[in-house]
């Protein structure tokens, strides 16, 4: 692993997750260790409205987290209810947090290579809906992460399980003084609560 970013997941390890947070993400825990005592591959797609901010966010950090963690056949994706673009707040963030980072394409949805490994293959990340070719169709766990999406999203096709799992928007702040500091303090939470998921997984 890239050694900026295995510092910073070390570091990001020793934040303190609260209950009520646990609680939250304890189905998420029990969905992965169901997949994996049935030997079946794990497929999280992590849902929001504009697939833009926290999805990517929450994307990158399960995909980081399981190979951190070394948890095997563990496949994340990311969608919304619509395609907007990939904040390029977002991808300065995990830069600067370690990560590999190179912009493929220009067009007003760029499609960028994120690396966490330089021997392992890049999380592509793209705005997309979360029904796009590029996410599975069926055999996965739909993971809303923003409210909005987690109300207006009752039902996702193709999904065997829905979880939960909401994160305040960093858009809030941008253009603001603020805009980095906030964009990185929500790449903590969701860093250091995917970290606990994978944390508390047990290998076959």
């Amino acid at each position: 692993m890239n050694l900026k970013l295995n510092q910073y997941i070390e570091s990001i390890g020793n934040q303190e997750i609260l209950e009520n947070r646990k609680q939250i993400l304890q189905p998420l825990i029990d969905y992965i260790q169901e997949k994996l005592n049935k030997k079946q591959p794990v497929r999280l797609n992590l849902i929001c409205t504009h697939n833009s901010r926290r999805s990517h966010l929450s994307q990158v950090w399960a995909q980081t987290m399981a190979h951190y963690f070394q948890i095997p056949n563990v496949s994340c994706y990311s969608g919304g209810t619509e395609a907007t673009a990939l904040f390029s707040m977002i991808a300065k963030t995990l830069e600067n947090t370690g990560f590999d980072i190179l912009k493929l394409s220009e067009e007003p949805n760029p499609v960028y290579s994120i690396k966490f490994d330089k021997n392992e293959p890049a999380i592509i990340g793209f705005s997309k809906k979360m029904d796009d070719p590029f996410n599975p169709s069926s055999m996965f766990a739909a993971i809303m992460t923003c409210s909005q999406a987690d109300e207006g999203c009752p039902f996702v096709p193709g999904a065997e399980a829905r979880i939960p799992v909401t994160f305040e928007d960093p858009k809030a702040f941008d253009n603001t003084p603020q805009q980095a500091e906030k964009y990185q303090e929500r790449c903590d939470q969701i860093a250091s609560e995917f970290y606990f998921v994978f944390s508390q997984i047990t290998k076959n």
